[in-house]
């Protein structure tokens, strides 16, 4: 072990921390050590000197927000949680990756105390460590006041190379930079390595110049081996620069320590193994054949530190009581945005349209004329577009930007930025007291796809607002018309996608999305005009799928979403007109249907009527609903949307056709398949 600088006590810590963190993927004969032993410094210096936290009270409103965004090394988190007296045992650590363990292979904020957001996909952590410095700086702008400091965390996060090889992290950093987020710290660990071997294979760009570019305070850190002074002076000095967010660039060594594999890409994703390990240990000055050993002294120190971040809190408190005192009403929102719950009233506030006096809207402007109604209310609604406002009609009436001088602003310019901006969003959430939103047209939709999957995962209630959602959108042609991207998020467990039809599903669409708090919503909107339904209601809506059209003893059911439901009653009225009683179902959102009661299920959808189902898009999934589809087997083109919905069989003409087909089909073939006589398997759920 070189000569250390520091004392004798802060290299036993650190220490400490290398060993257990090794010691996690040990036991589980899986994981990461290297990034944790490397990373070590880093964390000791922020659990022990720098971020304000509480391990009793976990979501304490001002903590300092900390975000491991190389959540690989998630091991180093779960030791600084062990031993900073959150509800992590060393059992827990012995337990690394086991099912139903709170130590699982990457960081799940919804399992595990002190875990903000779910982090592993690389560069997601770091973007929506961006959001949640966004939502301190809201907040503060929002409520403080010159005497009460409510709002007053940092956020501080540990990335890596691969992080900042994502893309994504360039969007997020660029709009960091921009709103100059002054309390937003990254530690890069800069330790040469991936997962291929040196950085030098693909990743020689010059990062420190690139931050500085995004308008960032850069400091580079070469030694935290044989000190930590360093380190320390240019966190005080991040913390010290408020008007842009900052970066320390630190050289590390992957897996210190470590006999055979320090320095070295062997050391990132699996054990050190039983040999290497007790050398590592030997090298450290601790017992070599002791898992999870933690010193007395060691712990004693932290125990120390837990007991005066228990007094933060508590004074924190005491101000907080004073401030309720001198700003009760002020307060009284913070605890209603922070407890999730929604004004009395404010549903009754969404816009009624009446069928022969108001003119035909396009979804999406219903969609905005949702959000003028509530947004005045709903406070905690705070979010933008993808540079898209004019198309996807997101700000609403008196919305201020959120910008570096207004940051008290709830309206959002994310730029052409559409993954970071689900990231953004999620950190939003993550924060407490959001309800962002965020937009652009459906088919960019695959731009953000993984940061709309860590929103279900997370149990976001993020709502997404995608519009122009078909071929209707017309003349931008097949690069621009979602296909598949509907059936790509109906698939993903745990969110709701609507497509309304007219302003009664929009506005349950947004009932439900708020309700909702652990579900992300999509709401998928038309460019095109749609005319309303004679048959629709929010209460009809709120369950997902409901009679639109109802005849008596049906012998046709048509099913329909969104801009097709208009065609679909046309030619329904034709049918029935014509000797075919049929029953029009709109179903703005299967997975609220799919929720219902079995009764209720069966009275719209027997399954034994032939079901004809008409979306502009993929097929796929419809078949659970319907006998026959008009879907989508291929990509759209560029042209008139009229004349496309016309052209790939979505006139009501086609529609009757295709209608009186399928009824004839089962007249000579037979009797019709029930669709609800299968099994439905109850498949397991996670043990948490």
């Amino acid at each position: 072990m070189p000569d250390y600088k520091g004392s004798d006590l802060e290299l036993k810590c650190v220490n400490t921390i290398r060993a257990v963190s090794a010691d996690q993927p040990e036991s589980a004969k899986s994981g990461h050590p290297g990034a944790p032993m490397g990373c070590a410094p880093m964390a000791y210096l922020l659990w022990t000197e720098i971020m304000k936290y509480s391990g009793k009270d976990p979501k304490w409103m001002n903590r300092d927000r900390f975000v491991l965004s190389n959540g690989h090394a998630c091991a180093l988190q779960y030791t600084m949680l062990h031993l900073s007296g959150y509800n992590l045992t060393k059992d827990d650590l012995a337990n690394f990756r086991q099912l139903g363990s709170k130590t699982p292979g990457h960081p799940e904020c919804f399992l595990t105390d002190g875990v903000e957001v779910c982090t592993g996909p690389l560069g997601t952590g770091i973007s929506n460590a961006v959001g949640l410095a966004m939502a301190e700086a809201h907040l503060a702008a929002t409520y403080n006041t010159d005497e009460y400091k409510v709002f007053d965390n940092n956020t501080y996060v540990i990335c890596g190379d691969g992080c900042l090889q994502e893309g994504i992290s360039g969007e997020a950093c660029s709009l960091a930079g921009h709103l100059g987020l002054g309390k937003l710290i990254v530690l890069y660990d800069d330790n040469d390595i991936t997962i291929d071997g040196s950085t030098n294979l693909s990743f020689t760009e010059d990062v420190q110049k690139r931050y500085e570019a995004y308008g960032w305070h850069v400091q580079e850190v070469t030694d935290v081996v044989t000190q930590l002074d360093d380190l320390r002076a240019a966190i005080k000095k991040a913390q010290e620069t408020t008007d842009k967010p900052s970066i320390i660039a630190i050289k590390t060594k992957i897996g210190y320590g470590s006999p055979s594999k320090e320095g070295t890409h062997g050391a990132h994703g699996a054990p050190l193994g039983k040999d290497d390990l007790a050398g590592t240990k030997k090298f450290y000055g601790l017992p070599e054949d002791q898992m999870f050993y933690v010193p007395e002294d060691v712990q004693k120190y932290f125990d120390d530190v837990v007991a005066k971040n228990t007094t933060q809190v508590a004074n924190w408190n005491d101000m907080f009581a004073k401030y309720k005192a001198a700003h009760s009403a002020k307060a009284a929102e913070i605890e209603r945005r922070m407890a999730g719950t929604i004004p009395e009233g404010t549903f009754d506030k969404f816009p009624k349209f009446e069928i022969g006096k108001d003119k035909d809207l396009a979804t999406r402007q219903m969609s905005q004329k949702c959000l003028n109604a509530i947004c005045p209310d709903l406070v905690e609604l705070v979010g933008g577009s993808a540079d898209l406002t004019p198309s996807n009609l997101t700000h609403f009436e008196g919305a201020v930007d959120f910008q570096k001088e207004t940051p008290e602003g709830r309206y959002i310019r994310f730029g052409v930025r559409e993954h970071a901006m689900g990231a953004l969003s999620n950190g939003l959430f993550a924060y407490g007291g959001f309800r962002p939103y965020c937009a652009t047209f459906l088919t960019f939709a695959g731009y953000m796809a993984g940061a709309i999957r860590l929103s279900a995962l997370s149990k976001f209630g993020v709502l997404y607002i995608f519009t122009h959602d078909s071929i209707g959108l017309g003349e931008d042609g097949p690069t621009h018309q979602p296909i598949e991207t509907l059936e790509m998020m109906r698939s993903m467990p745990n969110i709701n996608v609507f497509r309304p039809a007219d302003s009664n599903e929009m506005a349950a669409a947004y009932q439900i999305a708020l309700i909702k708090t652990t579900t992300p919503t999509a709401i998928c909107c038309s460019r095109s005009k749609v005319p309303g339904i004679a048959g629709s209601s929010v209460e009809k809506a709120l369950k997902g799928a409901y009679v639109a059209v109802e005849v008596d003893s049906p012998a046709l059911i048509l099913i329909a979403t969104g801009s097709e439901v208009g065609a679909t009653v046309k030619a329904a009225e034709a049918l029935t007109a014509g000797g075919i009683p049929t029953r029009v179902v709109s179903m703005p959102c299967q997975e609220v249907f799919l929720e219902q009661s079995k009764e209720y299920q069966a009275s719209v959808l027997p399954g034994d009527i032939p079901t004809l189902s008409i979306e502009a898009s993929a097929v796929h999934g419809w078949h659970q609903f319907s006998h026959a589809q008009i879907s989508m087997v291929s990509f759209g083109c560029s042209g008139p949307g009229g004349k496309l919905f016309e052209y790939f069989g979505y006139g009501a003409d086609n529609i009757e056709a295709k209608g009186k087909e399928l009824v004839e089909f089962y007249k000579a073939n037979g009797p019709v398949p029930n669709l609800s006589n299968r099994p439905i398997f109850g498949n397991k759920l996670p043990p948490h």
